[in-house]
């Protein structure tokens, strides 16, 4: 089984190096002239940016790059690629809060409850990854607004102009977001539900009945 992306490195430490030289790029760099109080909340941010978004697609494309896929199917190898990815991000993130926030027992504990369950998938029982990255493209689909408007709220402190307008734009997009979830999300369960529903009957039927979509007929 591979392990490594490039020259034999392994993914987790590859994905980790990169997210913390990130963090380290934004903290010292980026966010250099913001003040030290919000500094490292706008790093964190920084580097959530650069896993949210990027895992929806990694996550969606893995799971439909997989023609076996399902709930007690193994993992592939891009499954596995992208939860190398949220393990090394959930980690970098972790000692941020070990660091600079280690009061916040809620995100502390988030983190730590996420990357048991990741890693037990990844390196334990190998298989599951279709739920958690399903789970995770759920989790993660709206990360980029919520940055952006943790961003822009650290920054009114000391840009009230340039905070306004990212405010603003940020309320569009995050309200065209929400409206869109609450009015296709009890559509989208439904159909979920009733897919499931069917293929439950569909497996549990005898050869000799029919499923009308309410009860079984026998012939």
């Amino acid at each position: 089984m591979e392990t490594s992306l490039f020259f034999r490195i392994p993914n987790l430490l590859l994905f980790f190096s990169m997210f913390f030289v990130i963090y380290f790029f934004a903290y010292f760099i980026v966010f250099r002239s913001w003040s030290p109080k919000i500094r490292p909340e706008a790093s964190s941010c920084l580097i959530s940016l650069f896993h949210g978004t990027p895992a929806v697609f990694l996550s969606t494309f893995a799971i439909f790059s997989d023609q076996n896929r399902g709930f007690s199917s193994s993992n592939t190898k891009t499954q596995n690629l992208v939860l190398d990815y949220s393990i090394a991000y959930f980690l970098t993130d972790l000692l941020h809060y070990i660091i600079f926030l280690p009061s916040d027992i809620l995100f502390i504990g988030h983190h730590l409850a996420t990357l048991f369950v990741f890693i037990t998938c990844r390196h334990l029982v190998v298989h599951g990854a279709y739920a958690i990255l399903f789970l995770l493209i759920l989790a993660e689909v709206t990360s980029f607004c919520q940055n952006v408007w943790t961003l822009a709220t650290a920054r009114r402190y000391d840009d009230e102009l340039a905070a306004k307008w990212i405010l603003d734009e940020s309320k569009l997009v995050c309200g065209w977001i929400q409206r869109w979830f609450s009015q296709n999300s009890q559509k989208i369960m439904r159909m979920t539900i009733q897919q499931l529903s069917e293929k439950m009957f569909s497996r549990s039927k005898s050869p000799g009945q029919v499923y009308t979509g309410k009860i079984v007929l026998k012939k």
